[in-house]
């Protein structure tokens, strides 16, 4: 749709023209809807290089029949939206211009409702750059307009605008934009520097990574040297390997984390970070991880090559289905112990996969029921993105302290197996680390039931005081048995 001049405008009264992606947004459509396309039918993938074939224009139009984007929860320039209200407001005529596809562009003009007009790609003709420029003029006259934009693409549209309003811009869009001369406004971008970036690898969450130590502890190979070398690299291949694919779980969830009091803040879902940027890094983190890999061990490289096909799975669908979901958690975490084996050549007991296996479950379980009660908190009937309702809760909990318990059983047993009465000097000391288990299970599910648990049990385990003191513990009967005793 494009809007109608007025002859008796005054200079002050010009048209307001707002670009979209970037801008009004702090995304891109046709990222956001690419993403949503590969999430959702990974397997349409292949025809996007076709339909670009077709042309720029053509490859959002055939982009913008397959998906539906949920554009309230999208990332919005809320300064800008507060200012673009308050123009209206005197009377000022608004209009969208962007280069996304009509369909899109229309569906985010009418959730905001705060524009006269809306210009976009029609399928034919990719409404950026020189063409924008020229749309612009053959409907409101050369200069006779003012326009908010924030990339390379709108210099030209600024030029011939009476006014440039800049808005997220780079510092060299920004400078460039000032040379000429009519730059009348300016939204500065927020600041996205390491810390944004450690946040959107996770780099907290590598802690979960200590679990490849467990069988070198486990199998009392403490001082040995080139173990410890092995699994250092194995560490920062997991670590890699991790954060490639929780890269690619965000870009892949906006939607679900959009709607989630807390993930709504990662750097992805909020715009603080470009879609783009992401894509590109996961291939690099991912290929490094597996570089690392093979000088480990080639066991090891197996075992990751495991990993990172199990966390894809989860990534793309194992996630949202119901009990499912939280088996592949506890297939995750325990894969660690095995690739901690598998890069020291290091058999893994029966008594240790078994214990840790339903701990993992336990622990799994903790991360749902945590996610079902802040949903539940919100007035939601279902989580959204996963195939549990709210009212699931109390099953969810009953399942994880299950779980938690036939854990603290399994080592219980574990403890009159032959392997103890071998392995350590004072065999009877290790009995301790059954109350302790016992109590750390609880108190994780106290927590998880008083809604103060995070979104990942491990992480919070490692901040939590009462946790850490419980794996002191722990970890000083098992040096005390394998001692004897101290007096």
């Amino acid at each position: 749709m494009r809007p109608s001049t007025h002859p008796s405008l005054s200079a002050d009264a010009l048209p307001l023209v707002v670009d979209l992606d970037g801008t009004l947004l702090l995304t891109d459509m046709l990222h956001e809807s690419s993403l949503q396309l590969v999430r959702d039918a990974p397997w349409k993938a292949l025809a996007l290089p076709v339909w670009l074939a077709g042309g720029k224009a053509a490859l959002k139009r055939r982009i913008a029949q397959q998906v539906e984007v949920p554009v309230a929860h999208l990332p919005y320039n809320q300064p800008l939206v507060t200012w673009l209200r308050e123009q209206r407001a005197t009377g000022r005529r608004v209009v969208l211009c962007t280069a996304s596809d009509q369909a899109l562009a229309d569906a985010i003009a009418a959730h905001l409702g705060c524009f006269d007009a809306v210009m976009a790609s029609d399928g034919a003709t990719n409404l950026a750059g020189p063409a924008k420029a020229d749309a612009l003029v053959r409907a409101f006259g050369e200069r006779g307009f003012d326009y908010a934009g924030n990339s390379r693409a709108d210099l030209p549209v600024w030029r011939a605008a009476r006014a440039a309003i800049v808005v997220n811009a780079s510092a060299s869009v920004a400078r460039r934009a000032e040379a000429q001369g009519n730059v009348q406004r300016s939204f500065p971008p927020a600041s996205a520097g390491l810390s944004v970036w450690r946040k959107a690898l996770r780099l907290h969450q590598w802690m979960k990574n200590l679990l490849l130590f467990v069988p070198l502890m486990a199998a009392h190979r403490l001082s040995d040297g080139a173990a410890w070398t092995q699994l250092l690299m194995a560490f920062l291949a997991f670590g890699l390997c991790a954060s490639s694919v929780y890269l690619a779980n965000d870009l892949l969830d906006l939607e679900s984390d959009r709607q989630h009091p807390r993930k709504r803040l990662r750097p992805f879902a909020a715009g603080t970070l470009p879609a783009w940027k992401g894509v590109a890094l996961v291939p690099v983190l991912a290929g490094s991880s597996l570089a690392l890999a093979w000088a480990t061990a080639p066991a090891f490289l197996a075992w990751l090559l495991v990993y990172f096909a199990t966390t894809w799975a989860y990534s793309l669908a194992l996630k949202r289905w119901v009990l499912v979901d939280c088996v592949a958690l506890a297939v995750l975490y325990t894969l660690r112990l095995v690739a901690g084996a598998a890069a020291i050549a290091q058999p893994l007991s029966f008594w240790l996969i078994a214990c840790s296996g339903f701990l993992f479950l336990s622990l799994a379980f903790v991360k749902r029921y945590a996610e079902l009660l802040v949903q539940q908190a919100a007035g939601k009937t279902q989580a959204h993105g996963r195939g549990y309702l709210t009212s699931d809760a109390p099953i969810v909990q009953s399942l994880g302290v299950a779980a938690g318990y036939t854990s603290v059983v399994v080592l219980a047993l574990y403890l009159n197996s032959d392997a103890v009465m071998t392995m350590y000097r004072a065999p009877g000391l290790v009995w301790a680390t059954v109350p302790v288990l016992a109590f750390w299970v609880s108190w994780m599910w106290l927590r998880a039931a008083r809604g103060e648990m995070h979104d990942d049990p491990l992480v919070f385990a490692f901040k939590d005081r009462a946790s850490i003191v419980a794996g002191a513990v722990f970890v000083l009967a098992l040096v005390a048995a394998a001692l004897g005793w101290p007096w």
